[in-house]
């Protein structure tokens, strides 16, 4: 049997793999650098990714590796923790994946509110964006997003008074502007990614006129790996620590299923199984910890480049990590020519394009409440931190939720003569209490009153508790007990049965 008959799809993948891989290699390096840590940590957890995630079932085609998403994470974590600590977050957010994935909890993210996501990935755009520009032009960030953003005149007025800063942020800007040209040179050329194309050419650039930029630092790929010691499993005690963990999982998890229903709908083959996806990056996850290296996600953009460049199977993701590997391995002294505002350019880039700008339109014009959920969880990740703007965003989504199935309809017929018929349908819960309230006070006091609740849905505690209460006072008055029919079916622990009662 020969090997094209046991791998038919061999030419297709390897071609793929070098694509994902040049597109790989300027963002592994800028996501470390870009986080706090040393380059070569981006491209051990990018060879993990290949090697260890790229390996196991879940979906096929998407790439896992070092995203630009949790960049902003992982650099409080780090400034928090320290990077010694970063390996024990990775490891235990890792098992905590795994946990989920055995658990079959994997699905349920497909639950998590679109508006919320995006806004996740709005705020982190902002933040990155604002953060590189510093990083560009050579100048220390603030640690706030708020920080950062109001900033940002003072750190333009600096760069235009300095030439080496200036030059810095020039590089940076130029970077940019080679990315987003790259899409309109020749098909021939664009076999290049352009992200790889800019970098190449701010490296020449700067070698060939020899200018003042700072360049990424190289420790060496041995040199920087860290396994979790005994001081960095001691933070654990510290419940600060679990935050950060829950963190990392929730979000790396959320963005990695997100990811893979956005790459189901690029291609024709076998659909991700969402579970089995959310074992797979929890192991590439808990290697990465082991190794002391960044955390992974399923990132769209080498995955959209995997399918592009005609990618069949998963071996395409399996020989990136070896592509990754070799040259990490073979030509780690080629990260030191990279100047750093070069990578400053490709992650503001990445963040640009996190913003959903088009999806922000449509909501705002068909579903103004989820906008305005997108923004205050974007807003809400700028001003405090990821997770807690997310949990924002999510509290926002649940009462948005809850407050639109909790739509209830009372209708008040009065003939004139005989008792006042209230008709109540619906969904009644304490969100609506008020409205149901209201309308009930203002009958006249010294009429028989009928309450009608067969059209009820559900009839929550605290509705019932307050009717029960507004008939007593109603009745306390000398008026006709208040006659009150039931919901045709109990929906609560309180429920009576269904009947016809008489107060």
């Amino acid at each position: 049997m020969t090997v094209l008959s046991r791998f038919p799809y061999l030419r297709q993948d390897f071609l793929a793999s070098v694509v994902v891989f040049l597109v790989a290699v300027p963002l592994c390096v800028g996501v470390a650098v870009a986080s706090g840590v040393p380059a070569e940590l981006g491209l051990i957890t990018g060879i993990v990714g290949g090697l260890v995630t790229g390996f196991m079932p879940g979906s096929s085609l998407q790439v896992s590796g070092p995203a630009a998403g949790l960049t902003v994470i992982v650099f409080e974590a780090v400034s928090a923790f320290g990077v010694g600590t970063l390996g024990v977050i990775v490891l235990f957010a890792g098992l905590l994946q795994l946990a989920m994935g055995f658990l079959k909890i994997g699905r349920w993210f497909r639950a998590i509110s679109v508006s919320v996501v995006e806004g996740m990935l709005c705020g982190i755009g902002l933040v990155i964006i604002a953060g590189q520009i510093y990083a560009a032009a050579g100048l220390k960030a603030p640690e706030s997003g708020v920080g950062k953003a109001v900033g940002l005149p003072g750190a333009f007025a600096d760069a235009f008074s300095d030439a080496e800063a200036l030059t810095s942020l020039a590089i940076g800007a130029a970077t940019i502007a080679v990315i987003v040209l790259w899409k309109r040179m020749p098909k021939a050329v664009r076999t290049v990614p352009g992200a790889l194309a800019a970098v190449l050419l701010a490296t020449v650039a700067t070698l060939a006129l020899d200018l003042p930029v700072a360049t990424v630092r190289v420790e060496g790929l041995l040199g920087v790996v860290q396994p979790p010691g005994a001081d960095a499993l001691g933070e654990l005690a510290a419940p600060a620590i679990w935050g950060t963990i829950i963190a990392f999982a929730l979000i790396a998890s959320a963005e990695s299923l997100f990811s893979a229903a956005a790459v189901d709908r690029l291609h024709d083959g076998p659909r991700t199984e969402y579970n089995k996806e959310m074992i797979a990056q929890g192991a590439g996850n808990t290697v990465s910890g082991l190794l002391g290296a960044l955390p992974m996600t399923a990132v769209i953009v080498r995955s959209s480049a995997n399918v592009a460049a005609g990618a069949r199977t998963k071996a395409s993701r399996v020989l990136h990590g070896v592509w990754l590997l070799l040259f990490a391995a073979a030509m780690p002294w080629a990260l030191a020519l990279i100047p750093i505002p070069a990578l400053a350019g490709i992650l503001m880039h990445a963040g640009w394009k996190l913003i959903p700008f088009r999806q922000i339109a449509a909501l705002w014009r068909d579903h103004k409440g989820e906008a305005l959920i997108l923004v205050i969880t974007a807003v809400s990740i700028v001003a405090v931190n990821m997770f807690e703007g997310v949990l924002i965003g999510l509290a926002l989504a649940i009462v948005k939720t809850a407050w639109e199935a909790s739509h209830v309809k009372l209708e008040v017929i009065d003939k004139g003569a005989g008792p006042i018929q209230v008709y109540v349908s619906g969904n009644a819960t304490f969100l609506r209490l008020p409205k149901i309230l209201d309308s009930l006070e203002n009958l006249p006091q010294n009429r028989p009153v009928e309450l009608d609740l067969s059209g009820l849905h559900h009839l929550d505690h605290a509705c019932r508790t307050a009717l029960e209460s507004w008939a007593e006072r109603h009745s306390a008055v000398g008026t006709e007990p208040v006659k009150v029919t039931e919901p045709v079916k109990a929906t609560s622990a309180e429920s009576a049965p269904a009947d016809t009662r008489h107060r």
